[in-house]
């Protein structure tokens, strides 16, 4: 991952505002620049570079000669920058995908160059010869980004909030605001001879399940006929193999469970198809009698990869809490608890590993019904609904987790299930299908892989076990031994004092004031900017999000 950056329209001196580009450097930490704009008053990008490919013409603000006026920030991956060269002649002078954002735009103009993009991202552009600004970010907002917006028109844009909170300070309009770019959008801006913008238009460019326009261009994987499990075995493949793109090692997160399983295996296979010598390393965590950490070796054992098990004890789970909540930028309990294996996680790779591609199975328990309380939908209309619900959140949950703890550490995710053709396919199938069966979830997925021998069987059908549950021991759960250590740390009055002190989604437990309370530290009157509600599973009669309290997950 690497971490974007800029400003526009600034009335401060920009060399020291510059200064908060430097609050997202994790993100990247091959090379660092600040660069501001020739001839244009008070514009200035800032760049934290992750090198994955070329690493000679990567370095950004990109330029290219072709098309000079163009600037052009972006963190992401551009899948189909190869099509899109071969479709439209386009001549690229340097072999990084995101240069194919400068072609489309130069051809199309914003919202249908965005439209043809297969692959993850956020960007921003400037066009100096028109002087406009535009910002744009994926489908599923995998790679973040957030803005700050004044009414005196300064706009300033960071891959993280963190990047931001120092401008947004000290202003005597108390109603500014750092907010999360919306997925699947763009916005356009004048660019004023004063280096003043104005928001000329926002628009959206792709929606969760619609098919998205590039699926035209030639060479795609469609679809084949009515075979359903043949359609989804292929165009998983295929978002697996698509996501090999990089010029750094590759590993993958393996849980044990059904999805880290899965992309693992289908790894594995396009690996060697695509003749990469080294093996892949596979990471698991958990704490000690972990269930993840026991499935995640069967599976290792079954692929035969280079496999690694890390194990964090209660007191090493609890110290890393204030820096998780500070890079994760929520308090969503959900979010916190399972973040701090996974943040556990990617600091051990970083630390102790060369690689830096790590793929992951996030995006398939909200795509394909994943969540034990999907048994309790009252039809599959209403599943359906509620799927395609989670995924239009997921940019402030499961994907906002799983950027910000591998960025924390100078990692890059690649996640196959939100794949554009893959999920259009899958929520395109009949509800009926798509629900649970016989008192499994992700049946359809399940038998999709049946008798393949790519995982063995029993991880193949093994029932849902949540993030933050798998890592703990099978006695004692994760959110049990947080919330034992919080108890010592919240009082009772303070959290009768909730509802006064934090009016937006007041915190009901203590577990929920503790993590709020670490938030406004650090992002003080951005609770409700930053994330709707607090995630709890639906149709279910429950105070706390975990797995394990629905009855459901009992008796399985």
């Amino acid at each position: 991952m690497c971490g974007i950056w800029a400003i526009f329209g600034s009335d401060e001196d920009v060399s020291k505002q510059c200064s908060s580009a430097l609050n997202i450097s994790h993100r990247g930490p091959d090379a660092f620049r600040i660069e501001n704009v020739n001839h244009f008053k008070n514009c200035c990008f800032g760049f934290h570079r992750l090198a994955i490919v070329d690493d000679l013409h990567g370095m950004q603000p990109m330029r290219v000669r072709s098309h000079p006026h163009i600037w052009l920030c972006y963190n992401g991956e551009i899948y189909n920058f190869r099509k899109v060269q071969k479709e439209y002649d386009f001549d690229y002078l340097t072999e990084c995908d995101g240069e194919s954002i400068i072609h489309l735009y130069a051809k199309f103009g914003i919202e249908e160059a965005a439209k043809r993009l297969d692959g993850v991202y956020a960007f921003i552009l400037l066009d100096t010869a028109n002087r406009k600004v535009f910002l744009g970010r994926d489908l599923y907002g995998v790679r973040p980004m957030f803005r700050l917006l004044k009414d005196d028109g300064f706009l300033a844009v960071s891959s993280e909030a963190k990047g931001l909170m120092g401008l947004a300070h000290g202003e005597e309009d108390h109603n500014i605001d750092v907010i999360p770019f919306p997925p699947g959008h763009y916005e356009s801006y004048d660019l004023k001879p004063s280096g003043k913008v104005s928001l000329i238009e926002r628009g959206q460019f792709h929606a969760v399940g619609e098919v998205p326009k590039w699926s035209e261009i030639e060479g795609n994987v469609r679809p084949n006929g009515n075979n359903k499990k043949e359609n989804i075995r292929m165009l998983l493949r295929e978002a697996v193999k698509k996501r090999l793109m990089s010029h750094r090692r590759i590993g993958c997160l393996l849980s044990g469970g059904l999805d880290s399983s899965l992309i693992c295996s289908l790894l594995c296979e396009a690996s060697k198809e695509e003749g990469i010598s080294y093996p892949l390393q596979t990471f698991s965590i958990g704490m000690e009698g972990s269930p993840d950490i026991k499935a995640a070796r069967k599976v290792a054992d079954h692929l035969g990869t280079e496999h690694h098990e890390i194990t964090f004890s209660a007191e090493e789970g609890i110290a890393a809490l204030e820096d998780v909540i500070y890079s994760l930028e929520t308090y969503d309990i959900t979010t916190v608890r399972a973040s701090v294996g996974m943040y556990l996680i990617s600091k051990y790779i970083q630390k102790t590993t060369d690689s830096v591609v790590i793929f992951s199975g996030e995006g398939a328990d909200e795509l394909c019904q994943g969540y034990i309380y999907f048994h309790k939908a009252p039809s599959a209309d209403e599943g359906a609904q509620e799927s395609v619900r989670l995924l239009k959140d997921l940019y402030m949950y499961d994907n906002l987790r799983a950027d910000r703890t591998t960025a924390a550490h100078g990692l890059e995710l690649r996640v196959p299930f939100l794949d554009h053709l893959f999920s259009a396919y899958y929520l395109s199938l009949p509800p009926e299908d798509r629900q649970p069966k016989k008192g499994v979830e992700k049946h359809l997925l399940r038998s999709s892989f049946d008798g393949l021998g790519l995982i063995p069987d029993d991880i193949l059908w093994r029932p849902k076990e949540a993030f933050s549950d798998g890592v703990s021991s099978e006695k004692r759960s994760w959110f049990e031994v947080l919330q034992e250590h919080i108890n010592t740390q919240v009082n009772d009055e303070d959290l009768e004092e909730a509802p006064r002190k934090f009016p937006f989604n007041p915190p009901r437990t203590k577990e929920g004031f503790f993590y709020r309370s670490v938030f406004e530290k650090y992002f003080p009157g951005q609770a409700e900017n930053f994330i709707k509600y607090i995630w709890m599973p639906k149709w279910s009669q429950t105070d706390d999000p975990s797995a394990r309290t629905l009855k459901h997950y009992k008796s399985s």
